[in-house]
């Protein structure tokens, strides 16, 4: 089981990665008009600039379970199985950063930090 969650983990990791790498190049107003306004904008000491997406999402995850039961009667023995759902919530916070160059009046986007695992 655990073989198949690192595996499961090695698949879907990149997936945030390549998004944001497909802004490199690009006038960071692009990922604006697809994200909306960032949380947050920090100028850097070497002139460039970092743009952040604060990305907040809950939910619920459903996890089935199965029971067993002993059952004594007159006839002796007998095992009942049953089946259930119980659902978890969760709630995850993930923060995209997209790094740019001015170039002109425009900022220019080139490069971007790689996501916690969780967030890709």
């Amino acid at each position: 089981m655990r073989a198949l969650t690192v595996l499961f983990a090695i698949v879907l990791s990149g997936c945030a990665s390549q998004v944001l790498n497909s802004y490199v190049g690009k006038p960071v107003t692009e990922a604006m008009l697809d994200y909306g306004a960032p949380s947050n904008v920090i100028d850097l000491e070497d002139g460039r600039r970092a743009y952040q997406w604060t990305i907040h999402d809950t939910g619920t995850v459903a996890v089935p379970t199965t029971s067993t039961a002993t059952v004594y009667g007159a006839g002796g023995t007998a095992t009942a199985f049953g089946q259930s759902t119980s659902y978890v919530p969760y709630s995850e916070t993930c923060v995209y950063t997209l790094t740019a160059s001015q170039q002109g009046k425009a900022w220019i986007v080139d490069g971007f930090r790689k996501p916690r695992l969780a967030c890709e």
